[in-house]
C-alpha cells in the first residue's frame, strides 16, 4: 500500500518550539506528517502559525536525528542497546562520584528542556538523585535576572508580572523584539496581530533597543539606546516621576516596602545625566516618564536586551520598580500574574530568598534559584583541586555553540573524565559525549507547557496526545531522566526502577499537599487520592495531578465539574480559563507580605551603577540578534528554516562601514578578548553607529557532528567573542550584549 493509499488522520497538538504555544493542525497518513497549518479552534492562537510551526514535520522526519543509544570508543561510535547504554552510564559516573563526591558531577539543561512534557516533570527528580551543587542551565544566558528580581520583590522566581498585552494602551518596550522571538517570558501567539490591536484601539507603542528591529517598524516610537545603558534610562524615568509628583502605585501603596528609599537612589540619575550616557534625551525622558505616569493601562516591558548585559539584574528590578511607581502592576492593562491550571496553592510559609546559599568553588559565584552560572562552568573543569568536575550531563543543550568564549567551554569539555548527553542530534556538545542517549520526536510524545503557561496573557490549557505512537526500541524523556536517577543513585534498585521512582514521586506530591493548608485537599486520605490516579502513569500521571489540585480542578471529587487531564483529552484545541486578574495578594510570599520594592542586595548595587556613571563608551560594541526562523541553534537542521539567504551577517551602521572602509558585500574581522571571527557585512541604517549586530546560535562548522544541513549552512559562532568572564555580578547572567569589539576590513 503507497503513502496515498493510506487515511488521512488529523491530530491537534500545541507547538513545542517556541514560547508562543501556537495550536498546530497535523494531517498524517501511516508514519508520515502530509501537512501543518495552524488550528483554527485553539482558543489562544486561533490559527496563527509561524515558519516553525512547520518545521515540525521536518524535525520529525530528519534523517540525521539520532535514533539508538550510542556509544563512542575513541573517535568511533557504536550503536547499543538501552541497557547497554546505562550500564556504561552507572560505570562511568559512579566512578567519579566515589573517586570525587557527588560535586565533581555537573549537569546542563539545555532550552529544549522547558519545552518538554517529560523532562519539565522529571528532571528535578535526577537532580535529587545527583545530588550535586554544580547544576547550570540555559537561564543565566538569557532570563535568570528576571526571575531573581521577582523572587526578591515578589517572594518566588514563579510569580513573573506578565503583560496584559490585549488590554493595554501603552507599551514601552525595551531590549525585546517579539515579532521575531513570538513573545519572551510573555507567552502570546501572534504577537504582530496583538501589537497591531493596540494601535487599532487607540494604543501607543514604544520601543527602546539599539536596532531597529522587526518590531521596532511596527512601533509608534523607535528610540537608539547605547547598549548596557538601559538601567541608566529607567532610573531617569523613575526619578522624573518622583520629581514632578507623578508617583501613584493605587491600591498597591499599603503593600509597598521601599517607597521612599527608591526616591532617595533615583536622585543621582536625572535625565540629563542619563542622556549622556544612554543616547536618548532628556526631554524624550521625561516626556515617556509622563505619558507613562498619564496612561491608565500601560506597561514597562524587558527582555533579553535587558538581561544579558553587566546590570540585568538592576534592570529587571527597575522594569518592575516602574510598573509598581505608575499603579500598572496588577492592574488590567498592566503586568499581571498568571493563574495557570497546574499551579498549586501557595503554603504561605515565610520564605527566605533561593539566593547565594553557597558558591562557585573557583570564582566564588553566587549561587542563583538553585544553579550557578553557565560562565564559570569551563573554570569549574579546568581547575585542579577538591570539586573539580569531572563527569558532565548534557540535557537537551548545546552549550558548546551557546556559551560565552565556547572555545574555552570546548576545550574543558573535551577534558572531562565522562560525558553523558540527552539530545536528538549529534551536535557541537554532544560530539564530545561518551555515551549519547537519543529523544523521541516531538510528536512521539505528549505535550503539556507547564513553564509556558506560568507565562501566558491569557489562562489556558492545552493537551497533546502523541501524534505517533513512541517506536518499541525507542524510550521516553521522562524513562531515560528516571534511567538516569538510577544510574547516580547509591545502590541498585531492586526490581524495575521506573515504577519504583514514579511511584515514589507521585506519593511525595501527594504527602506535601495533603499537609498543605491551602490546599483544595488538605486533611484527605493519600491511599484514596493515590487510587484515583493509579488508572495512569509517568508524565500523563503527575500532570493529572496538578490540573485536579489547581486553581479550575475537579479536587477529586469535591468539585464534579473541574479540570482533570480526562477533560483536557476531550478538548483537543486547549481551553480558555479566561484573561488574567488582579492577584497580588494570593501571590505575595516575602517574608513581609509586602512588595519588596528596596531589595537591599539591589540597592547596594546601586552603588557599581553610580560609579559607571563616569567611565567611557567603548567605540564599538557588539550585540545579538533573533530571527522568526531561528531558535538558538537546534534548528539549523531543517532546510525550511535555512533556506533563502544568509541571515548570518554582520551588521553595521552606514557610518561605521564608511569609518572602517568596509564596502557592500565585503567580510571582516571582529575581535574581541576572547577570539576572533571572518564574517559577512551587511550595510544598514537600522542599527545605532557605534553597535554592530550578529545573530547567535551559529557556527556548525565542527568536525564530528552528523548535522548534514547544518554543516551546507555554518555561519559563524558569535559566543567565540563573548567573555566569560564579564558578567551581571547578582545574578551571574552571561553578558552578550555590549561585548566590546574591533574591526577589520579584510584586505
Amino acid at each position: 500500500m503507497n503513502l496515498n493509499e493510506l487515511e488521512t488522520k488529523i491530530n491537534f497538538r500545541t507547538c513545542p518550539l517556541c514560547e508562543a504555544t501556537c495550536g498546530l493542525e497535523i494531517h498524517t497518513r501511516g508514519q508520515e506528517v502530509v501537512h501543518i497549518k495552524g488550528d483554527k479552534l485553539d482558543p489562544f492562537s486561533k490559527g496563527y502559525l509561524c515558519p516553525k510551526g512547520f518545521s515540525v514535520k521536518e524535525l520529525h522526519s530528519d534523517p540525521d536525528r539520532i535514533r539508538k543509544p550510542m556509544i563512542r570508543r575513541g573517535s568511533d561510535w557504536q550503536e547499543v542497546s538501552w541497557d547497554e547504554a546505562f550500564l556504561e552510564v552507572r560505570k562511568g559516573l559512579q566512578t567519579i562520584i566515589k573517586e570525587h563526591g557527588r560535586n565533581s558531577v555537573a549537569v546542563y539543561l539545555g532550552n529544549p528542556s522547558v519545552h518538554n512534557l517529560g523532562s519539565m516533570l522529571y528532571a528535578p527528580i535526577f537532580l535529587r538523585a545527583l545530588g550535586s551543587r554544580n547544576i547550570y542551565s540555559a537561564s543565566t544566558l538569557d532570563q535568570i535576572p528576571k526571575q531573581l528580581s521577582s523572587e526578591m520583590m515578589f517572594g518566588s522566581d514563579a510569580n513573573l508580572p506578565i503583560p496584559d498585552i490585549d488590554h493595554t494602551n501603552y507599551f514601552l518596550m525595551i531590549g525585546a523584539n517579539p515579532l521575531a522571538s513570538n513573545g519572551s517570558l510573555m507567552t502570546a501567539p501572534n504577537m504582530r496581530g496583538r501589537l497591531r490591536a493596540l494601535r487599532d484601539r487607540g494604543g501607543k507603542l514604544v520601543v527602546i533597543d539599539p536596532v531597529r528591529t522587526v518590531t521596532a517598524k511596527q512601533a509608534d516610537e523607535h528610540h537608539f539606546i547605547r547598549p548596557g545603558t538601559d538601567a541608566f534610562f529607567l532610573f531617569a524615568l523613575i526619578n522624573t516621576l518622583f520629581e514632578e509628583d507623578l508617583v501613584s502605585p493605587g491600591i498597591l501603596v499599603h503593600l509597598i516596602n521601599g517607597l521612599e528609599e527608591m526616591k532617595s537612589l533615583s536622585q543621582d540619575f536625572s535625565p540629563e545625566a542619563a542622556a549622556a550616557k544612554c543616547g536618548i534625551s532628556a526631554a524624550e525622558i521625561r516626556r515617556i516618564a509622563r505619558e507613562l505616569a498619564a496612561s491608565s493601562k500601560a506597561i514597562i516591558y524587558g527582555r533579553m536586551g535587558t538581561c544579558t548585559q553587566p546590570f540585568g539584574t538592576m534592570n529587571s528590578w527597575l522594569v518592575d520598580v516602574l510598573n509598581v511607581l505608575t499603579g500598572n502592576l496588577d492592574r488590567q492593562g498592566g503586568v499581571m500574574f498568571p493563574a495557570p491550571a497546574t499551579r498549586r496553592a501557595s503554603s504561605k510559609k515565610v520564605r527566605s530568598n533561593r539566593y547565594n546559599r553557597y558558591q562557585s568553588r573557583v570564582s566564588s559565584m553566587p549561587e542563583v534559584l538553585g544553579e550557578l552560572p553557565v560562565s564559570c562552568l569551563a573554570e569549574e573543569m579546568e581547575t585542579e583541586g577538591p570539586g573539580q568536575i569531572k563527569g558532565f550531563i548534557c540535557m537537551a543543550g548545546n552549550p558548546a555553540l551557546s556559551a560565552p568564549n565556547s572555545k574555552r567551554l570546548q576545550a574543558a569539555l573535551e577534558r572531562v573524565d565522562f560525558m553523558v548527553s540527552v539530545d536528538c542530534y549529534m551536535n557541537e556538545t554532544s560530539r564530545l559525549a561518551n555515551v549519547l542517549l537519543p529523544v523521541p520526536s516531538p510528536l512521539e510524545h505528549s505535550h503539556y507547557d507547564i513553564a509556558f503557561y506560568n507565562l501566558a496573557v491569557r489562562n489556558i490549557a492545552h493537551y497533546s496526545k502523541p501524534v505517533f505512537d513512541l517506536p518499541s526500541e525507542q524510550l521516553d524523556d521522562w524513562q531515560i531522566i528516571l534511567h538516569l536517577a538510577a544510574a547516580v543513585s547509591e545502590q541498585n534498585l531492586v526490581g524495575d526502577p521506573l515504577t519504583l521512582m514514579d511511584d515514589y514521586t507521585i506519593g511525595e506530591l501527594i504527602d506535601h499537599e495533603l499537609k498543605n493548608e491551602n490546599s483544595p485537599i488538605y486533611g484527605r486520605d493519600a491511599v484514596e487520592i493515590f487510587s484515583l490516579l493509579k488508572d495512569r502513569n509517568g508524565p500523563e500521571r503527575l500532570l493529572d495531578f496538578y490540573l485536579r489540585v489547581g486553581p479550575y480542578g475537579d479536587h477529586f471529587g469535591k468539585n464534579p465539574d473541574g479540570l482533570s487531564l480526562s477533560v483536557l483529552e476531550v478538548n483537543p484545541h486547549g481551553m480558555d480559563f479566561g484573561a488574567m486578574k488582579p492577584r497580588i495578594i494570593e501571590i505575595l510570599q516575602t517574608p513581609s507580605g509586602k512588595i519588596e520594592l528596596a531589595p537591599s542586595i539591589l540597592v547596594k548595587d546601586v552603588k557599581r551603577l553610580k560609579q559607571s556613571l563616569k567611565s567611557e563608551a567603548n567605540p564599538v560594541v557588539l550585540v545579538g540578534r533573533r530571527d522568526l526562523r531561528s531558535n538558538n541553534s537546534w534548528l539549523h537542521n531543517l532546510p525550511v528554516l535555512v533556506k533563502g539567504e544568509d541571515r548570518c551577517t554582520l551588521w553595521i551602521h552606514s557610518s561605521d562601514a564608511t569609518r572602517f572602509g568596509i564596502g557592500k558585500g565585503e567580510r571582516a574581522i571582529l575581535k574581541s578578548r576572547t577570539g576572533k571571527i571572518e564574517v559577512p557585512v551587511e550595510i544598514t541604517d537600522d542599527i545605532m553607529p557605534g553597535t554592530v549586530s550578529l545573530p547567535h546560535g551559529w557556527g556548525h562548522s565542527h568536525t564530528g557532528t552528523r548535522l548534514g544541513v547544518a554543516c551546507e549552512h555554518p555561519g559563524v559562532n558569535v559566543n567565540i567573542l563573548t567573555d566569560e568572564q564579564v558578567f551581571d555580578p547578582i545574578s551571574g547572567n552571561a553578558v552578550l550584549n555590549g561585548v566590546p569589539v574591533s574591526i577589520e576590513k579584510i584586505g
